[in-house]
């Protein structure tokens, strides 16, 4: 008899998302106090693992690699919804925070997630294996979408320091749009199987999941509702936040900008937990699908998102990178090109992209 997959509904992951819209019904536009605002962080980080366990459960009705993509985009538009909540309060610093952010979210996928999946798979089953085709089309989609929104900005001459021209801003927006898309149809249409998981002998790998029996159309239907409830409860209560995040960053001593990698942290964490289950599972490639498709999301949405919305925002938009995110991105492509080649990798890989990731977290502190 084929295992029950455990999809109920009932439960925190339901309560939690209902107690996020009183909350934010209770504190929207308001000034919350301190002794609330540790509340609303709880219910904040609920509802984001709820977020996840939501999108977690359609996607396991529709099947993996749609379901990856789903948590990515489900991700994706809490981060959108972060960065323009953000940008639309004014303050200082916001005209960089959709670089800040980007880029944070980049570096946190590809060598975080990544490295950590990497590492726990190695460290458990001896070698981490995963196709190499879908792996490297992946990082190389990442690598394009990041030098041509955030590289390119830094050293064209229409507009006066790292800024886009609107034509030019458009032009990156369609290009983003269009390798999103490409990606997208690669992964879950023309090549599929470039995306599956596999095991060390090449051929699929005999893990429970596989064997599971999908969640109903009921279960899914209901989860998809709290998915939708609870992304709209993640923007809210962050905007809600938001000022006492910046206080902190500031109280810390730590520059604006890294009020980003606080937003990619937040909003990376479901995924990260994800990749991780997948990676204890020896089912790395379903945590290579949910970090590099996490950058592609991120890159390929968020900068056309954020182009639409600078129609009506007002204030420059600076995306271009510093000459020290310009090296820690290139040496990422390279570590990252290295690690997927071969299609499969020891734990010694996976250190090499932690310490990336550290390298990058320090220096933003201490740029």
């Amino acid at each position: 008899m084929a295992a029950q997959r455990r999809t109920s509904v009932v439960g925190w992951t339901t309560i939690a998302p209902v107690l996020a819209v009183v909350a934010l019904a209770l504190t929207w536009g308001r000034t919350v106090p301190s002794a609330v605002v540790g509340v609303v962080a709880v219910l904040l980080a609920a509802a984001v693992l709820a977020a996840v366990h939501h999108a977690e459960v359609v996607a396991a009705r529709v099947g993996e690699p749609l379901g990856s993509l789903v948590l990515a985009i489900a991700v994706t538009i809490i981060e959108v919804g972060l960065i323009l909540t953000l940008m639309l309060s004014g303050k200082s610093g916001a005209e960089s925070l959709a670089r800040d952010t980007v880029f944070a979210a980049v570096m946190i996928t590809c060598n975080g997630i990544l490295g950590l999946s990497l590492l726990v798979t190695a460290v458990k089953h001896g070698l981490a294996v995963f196709n190499a085709e879908g792996s490297g089309a992946a990082l190389a989609t990442v690598a394009t979408l990041a030098v041509l929104c955030l590289v390119l900005p830094s050293f064209t001459t229409s507009r006066p320091g790292p800024e886009y021209s609107p034509a030019q801003l458009a032009f990156a927006a369609i290009a983003s749009l269009a390798l999103y898309g490409m990606f997208v149809v690669t992964q879950t249409v023309r090549h599929r199987d470039f995306f599956l998981p596999v095991a060390s002998d090449g051929g699929l790998p005999d893990d429970a999941d596989e064997h599971a029996s999908p969640p109903s159309n009921r279960v899914t239907l209901i989860s998809l509702g709290l998915l939708l409830v609870a992304l709209v409860d993640v923007v809210g209560l962050a905007k809600v936040e938001s000022p006492a995040v910046e206080r902190s960053v500031a109280a810390a001593g730590l520059p604006q900008s890294f009020v980003g990698v606080v937003i990619a942290l937040l909003v990376l964490l479901p995924e990260t937990l994800a990749a991780l289950n997948a990676a204890r599972r020896g089912r790395v490639q379903v945590s290579l699908n949910l970090a590099l498709g996490s950058a592609i999301a991120s890159i390929g949405l968020t900068i056309p998102a954020i182009a639409v919305a600078m129609i009506w925002l007002q204030g420059p938009l600076v995306l271009g990178l510093n000459a020290t995110q310009i090296t820690l991105l290139a040496i990422t492509v390279a570590a990252g090109t290295l690690t997927v080649v071969p299609g499969r990798a020891t734990r010694l890989q996976g250190g090499v992209h932690l310490v990336l990731l550290a390298a990058f977290v320090f220096l933003a502190a201490t740029p």
